[in-house]
């Protein structure tokens, strides 16, 4: 099991149904404070989802579409959330183990950027402790395949032996939310315009951290799938500097929605000479497996490759991957490079989308008819194993550094 290094107090919601969500009902204050440490970090595990979601295609554009329905395209107001359950289904997961309760019970939850209540319940049932506190405020979160209600709870979050934090509100059994907090608006039922403090917020607002930051590093999981060792590292209050090997450069989050309600940014992508996108706006997601293009430019990259689709996998497939050429994402002043190894699925794991052993698969997908109009691309783990990646809070942008896996042969 994996820990922060860090302490905590949350709300926590408890379900009548199936799983609780974790919302905040106090009030955020973002204010100077002396911190305790200047860094948390916790370390989390890959792995495959082999039974019942061999088209991880169609799982990714699942949850492109429960995003689109929870934002308004027009304005930075959020209709009723729409929650993505498809975080507890993608092809890949990452999970960490928390504490809940005094003493700590261990949950272990999934990792995602693409949402930002913390919440438990799916699985292990969560029990209250003489550190939980009843509010009595009813939640509720609705997605395509069904529906949760209960009422939200306080409790004490452990992310590491010796560090708590305080005033979050969770589920249990289920999703570490690491997206922006206005992504958590109307998930509250009686408050529709009431954001909830996500798990950064509270760590900044406890003083854990001096910066409300969260880096990430991933291993590819070709290297590190359904291992017991860490495969990952979420690190709060500053990115860690050790898994970089060159700087970091930072962009700001995009202003056109829908992205911006989410961690997005502005890029344009080219393959080869073959240009994709020009000025579009889209998101980084570490709940989506693939990188995802709206349909148009996701044509041009299957022409451009020569590749066919394979209605099994949902996926691109080609006969000869020395062909491949760069895919090339222009963010800000710089250019990140997906070479033709890691525009592969890995070749080793195509028994676990329902593929054949050997053949070539490819990692961009389509990301369905509702994307597009400012919501034109989904980077996801395919990507963000590539490279380190940072979500600034406090400064409001998002920032990538690359690492020793960014020109590795691993698929």
């Amino acid at each position: 099991m994996f820990f922060f290094l860090t302490k905590s107090l949350l709300f926590l919601s408890v379900l009548a149904t199936s799983a609780p969500c974790l919302v905040s009902a106090a009030p955020f204050q973002r204010s100077p404070a002396t911190v305790e440490t200047s860094r948390t970090t916790l370390s989390f595990v890959t792995k495959v989802n082999a039974s019942g979601h061999s088209n991880i295609a169609e799982t990714d554009r699942a949850r492109v579409a429960f995003m689109l329905s929870g934002l308004d395209s027009t304005s930075n107001l959020h209709s009723k959330r729409t929650f993505s359950s498809s975080a507890l289904n993608g092809g890949v997961t990452y999970t960490t183990s928390i504490g809940i309760g005094t003493p700590p019970t261990q949950y272990t939850l999934l990792i995602d950027t693409g949402s930002s209540n913390t919440w438990v319940g799916a699985g292990k049932k969560y029990k209250p402790t003489t550190s939980a506190k009843g509010t009595g405020l009813p939640m509720s979160v609705s997605y395509g395949s069904g529906s949760w209600s209960g009422s939200a709870w306080r409790d004490t979050l452990t992310l590491a032996p010796n560090v708590t934090v305080s005033n979050m509100t969770i589920d249990v059994d289920g999703i570490l939310g690491l997206g922006p907090a206005d992504l958590t608006m109307a998930t509250l039922n009686n408050s529709a315009e009431t954001s909830i403090p996500t798990i950064t917020d509270v760590l900044y607002s406890s003083r854990v951290i001096s910066t409300e930051v969260l880096g990430v590093y991933f291993t590819p999981a070709s290297n590190s799938t359904n291992s017991s060792s860490a495969q990952g590292e979420l690190s709060w209050g500053a990115p860690d500097t050790s898994k970089m090997t060159g700087p970091v450069a930072y962009v700001p989050v995009s202003k056109t929605a829908p992205s911006n309600q989410s961690w997005g940014i502005d890029q344009s992508v080219s393959y080869g000479g073959v240009e994709l996108l020009k000025n579009a706006s889209g998101i980084v997601d570490t709940g989506t497996t693939l990188v995802l293009l709206e349909q148009k430019a996701f044509k041009a990259y299957q022409n451009a490759t020569g590749a066919t689709l394979d209605p099994k996998t949902g996926l691109l497939s080609i006969t000869d991957a020395s062909k491949l050429q760069p895919l090339s994402f222009h963010i800000g002043s710089d250019t990140y490079t997906l070479s033709a190894n890691a525009q592969l699925w890995p070749r080793t794991m195509n028994s676990d989308i329902g593929g054949v052993n050997g053949k070539n698969y490819l990692v961009v997908a389509s990301a369905g008819p509702g994307a597009g109009l400012g919501l034109d691309f989904v980077m996801g783990y395919s990507f963000l194993e590539r490279f380190y990646s940072i979500y600034d809070t406090t400064n409001n942008r998002v920032g990538f550094a690359p690492t020793q896996y960014t020109n590795a042969i691993t698929n």
